[in-house]
């Protein structure tokens, strides 16, 4: 398992990410910042989220080229082109099966949109 380091781990009793045998499935994922702030922009947002799910996927021996499957929940689907960017740069080449799902609201108000990923390792 891989702990998020968040206070919300606890209190609603998860991790980022688990690997069982050779699946790992990641948890929905925002776009915090290590300093806890938040990037401006949907783009920005969405490229944080991957980054810190790629950090996951590799605590457990997984890469982005393990991935199968994406969901993004967004909050304006009218942000989807730049979400569509920053996926293609992780995930140009893997191709995984993936969702772009809208949502009335995430956590924060100020969170844009939220990734899952789902993982098969070798």
């Amino acid at each position: 398992m891989v702990s998020t380091g968040t206070p919300w781990e606890e209190r609603f009793a998860y991790s980022r990410a688990v690997r069982v045998d050779r699946f790992v499935t990641v948890s929905g994922t925002v776009g915090r910042n290590p300093d806890g702030s938040v990037p401006a922009g949907a783009f920005q947002q969405a490229q944080r989220a991957l980054e810190i799910i790629i950090a996951a996927l590799a605590e457990v021996g997984a890469r982005p080229e393990d991935v199968v499957r994406t969901r993004s929940y967004v909050t304006d689907v009218a942000c989807f082109g730049h979400i569509a960017r920053a996926h293609h740069e992780v995930f140009a080449d893997v191709r995984p099966a993936t969702s772009f799902i809208g949502v009335s609201a995430l956590l924060a108000p100020e969170f844009l949109l939220e990734i899952e990923a789902d993982a098969i390792v070798g």
